[in-house]
């Protein structure tokens, strides 16, 4: 059984699957795997469930697109991962080469006190 998959959601589900990776390995730690999936899956039928003209936007809003990676992450329960660990590293400021927009990866577990 084949299904096609909209190449503008694979798109996002790749770029976030990069993010997530790259934000665990700046912080040396290993991603929980089964809660990346769960965010995977979440930010899929997000995409899915909004009309091709706003998957297009997307895309294309660099503030939407981190907009619903944020809420990606924190409804996959990522930020309550390793949490303890993750808010130490943020807040003795250990993890310098996180890229700016990670930044709603990051409030996310500090959020979460």
């Amino acid at each position: 059984m084949t299904t096609n998959v909209d190449p503008l959601i694979q798109s996002l589900r790749e770029d976030f699957r990069h993010h997530l990776e790259r934000f665990y390995a700046c912080l040396h730690l290993a991603p929980p795997y089964h809660s990346v999936e769960k965010a995977i899956r979440f930010l899929s039928t997000s995409l899915q469930n909004k009309p091709p003209q706003e998957r297009e936007q997307l895309s294309n809003d660099f503030r939407m697109k981190w907009d619903l990676f944020e809420q990606a992450f924190v409804q996959s329960g990522l930020p309550k991962k390793h949490h303890g660990i993750i808010r130490g590293l943020i807040r003795s400021e250990q993890c310098p080469e996180l890229p700016e927009e990670y930044a709603v990866f990051t409030q996310a577990f500090l959020a979460n006190q």
